[in-house]
């Protein structure tokens, strides 16, 4: 393989470059260089190991290619270039290296051939990104990015405890296959389930995403927890566990993005379900499921991407996006409407990248002999297709309109928001309508057609039910708008479980302290009255003592110490 420079290492050398360059388009042309020529440096790449270092004994690779870590590149790239697009108009520095250190970080992870490597990139993702959260400048985002920033953080505390055990245990620091049993494997099981939000470890997603500005979002959805993705695939095929954990993810999320009145966060939560049939695939851990795994990510990253930037350009143009505070926006934001339509559609609908990555995903299925879990995809995919691909538009656009006594409707987003969206679903579209294409650059070589009559006719019947559904609901008056509020999710128990932690240890600690205390005074009690006893007017040591007593007494003291000293030099 050529000896080329290192895709991540672009974007982090242009993060350090940016600040010098003014403000302005110059500026936001060299931002949207930046991912296609990393892009361009990718698509150039062939498989093997480059960029190998020596540091302190331990082989280092920093380029390890294969066509897994190709496809993560690419889109990484690509969806950095429509986010950098998206956020044309953004003129804040902090904004726009954080997101070049950020994307140069996650795809230096993804061409990291060893854990050490893995780590540092791991690191660079949690650090970079939380500037996006803060960015949003309010009280309640300084505290999400700090709950977000120690989780992410203990995730690579957690993945270096796991790295330094399997070392101990095997001599190798490869990020390669793992076989789950010691505790340092269940240890980086654990780092990357963080990452990809398994479930009770989940909650810092649907709180950090919804907490950045507008733009910060869209590059929040991208990034970590794909890259957590490509990790539990890239170490943990095959592993049955990752089955079930992501049949619960499927489901949970479900009940949270129904009862939501933050439409981001309700796209936070249906990252989260999508997320699960990602790592059912990578339990299942055929070359099929892998190929859905890649595939899904692919298409994950652009159609959600797609439903961010339309709630991001409403939160711009509205200062909202909560449920409660829209409706009626189609007569000003057409274009936003349609194309937040075609990003529901985008999730499973044929003739888009959905529909193709889920039907392999749901083939991988089947040819495992799973029909329990192949039911639950099937339940879970419409499940979301009905509260972000059709509910999530309706309350957002349609329905009472909002802004009918206002003294100016809302306007159109800004032009670069609406060029970004619209290519990220035209891209969308293309992939789904070149399956030959979008799979020919799959990690292997797996003969697969997605247009086939059972699949069509299975995905349309799925869809067609929930939106007959809906709109019956609609049509009856039973679709009604989240009340305002905070809905908490699971970190409720967490945060009880730990306050009554804290309570049972302050009443140990209060009581053990308790009776230390009243110990160590009656002990020191009976101490003083023994001195007092000896010492005190009445005591022996006061009364009058003889001559001749107390010449007995020194000699006596005298030949002890003649003894001791006779015997120390013996």
């Amino acid at each position: 393989m050529p000896d080329i420079f290192p895709p991540a290492l672009i974007f982090i050398a242009a993060a350090i470059v940016l600040p010098v360059l003014p403000k302005g388009n110059l500026r936001a042309l060299f931002l949207l260089a930046v991912p296609l020529v990393a892009a361009h440096e990718i698509w150039q790449l062939s498989e093997g190991v480059t960029h190998t270092y020596e540091l302190l004994g331990y082989s280092l690779t920093l380029m390890r290619v294969d066509q897994l870590s190709i496809v993560f590149g690419l889109i990484f790239s690509f969806a950095a270039f429509l986010a950098l697009l998206y956020a044309w108009h953004v003129k804040d520095t902090v904004q726009q290296v954080t997101t070049l250190l950020y994307a140069g970080s996650a795809i230096g992870a993804v061409f990291a051939g060893d854990f050490v490597t893995l780590f540092i990139f791991w690191e660079g993702t949690a650090v970079a990104s939380v500037f996006l959260i803060w960015a949003r400048g309010t009280e309640g985002a300084y505290y999400t990015g700090m709950r977000y920033l120690i989780i992410q953080i203990a995730s690579g505390v957690i993945l270096v405890a796991g790295m330094a055990l399997h070392y101990h245990e095997t001599g190798s620091l490869a990020f390669g296959a793992l076989t789950l049993g010691s505790l340092g494997t269940w240890a980086i099981l654990i780092a990357f389930g963080i990452k990809a939000a398994f479930p009770l470890l989940h909650t810092w997603l649907p709180d950090a995403y919804p907490a950045a500005t507008p733009t910060g979002t869209v590059v929040l959805s991208i990034f970590t927890t794909k890259l957590a993705i490509y990790s539990l695939a890239r170490s943990f095929a095959g592993t049955e566990i990752l089955i079930y954990i992501g049949t619960v993810m499927v489901f949970w999320p479900l009940i949270y993005a129904a009862a939501e009145n933050d439409l981001r966060r309700v796209l936070a939560y249906a990252l989260n379900n999508q997320l699960g049939f990602m790592v059912i695939a990578v339990g299942i851990g055929t070359p099929l499921a892998l190929n859905g795994v890649a595939a899904h990510a692919v298409a994950h990253i652009l159609y959600k991407s797609l439903l961010f930037m339309a709630m991001g350009a409403v939160l711009y143009r509205t200062g909202t996006a909560k449920a409660s505070g829209l409706g009626g926006l189609y007569r000003s934001m057409p274009i936003t409407a349609l194309l937040c339509i075609v990003g529901g559609l985008a999730m499973s609908t044929p003739l888009f990248a959905g529909f193709v990555s889920k039907s392999l995903i749901l083939s991988s299925v089947a040819k495992a002999y799973e029909p329990l879990i192949w039911a639950a995809l099937l339940f879970g995919s419409a499940g979301i297709f009905y509260v972000a691909g059709v509910r999530l538009p309706y309350l957002a656009f349609f329905g009472e309109d909002k802004f009918a006594g206002a003294p100016e409707r809302p306007k159109e987003a800004p032009w670069n928001m609406l060029l970004a969206m619209g290519l990220t679903a035209a891209s969308c579209f293309a992939l789904g309508l070149m399956p030959a294409t979008f799979m020919s650059f799959l990690p292997y070589d797996v003969a697969y057609d997605a247009y086939t009559p059972d699949h069509i006719l299975t995905q349309l019947q799925v869809l067609s039910f929930t939106a007959i559904a809906f709109f019956a609901l609609w049509r009856f008056g039973l679709i009604k708008r989240p009340a305002p509020g905070i809905l908490v999710d699971s970190d409720w128990l967490n945060r009880r479980l730990a306050l009554a932690i804290v309570k049972l240890g302050a009443y140990i600690s209060r009581n053990m302290w308790g009776l230390m205390s009243r110990t160590a005074t009656r002990r020191l009690d009976a101490f003083l009255a023994s001195i007092y006893r000896a010492h005190g007017p009445q005591g022996p040591l006061a009364r009058s003592w003889p001559a001749g007593s107390m010449v007995l007494w020194i000699a006596v003291l005298l030949g002890f110490t003649l003894i001791l000293s006779f015997s120390q030099s013996l």
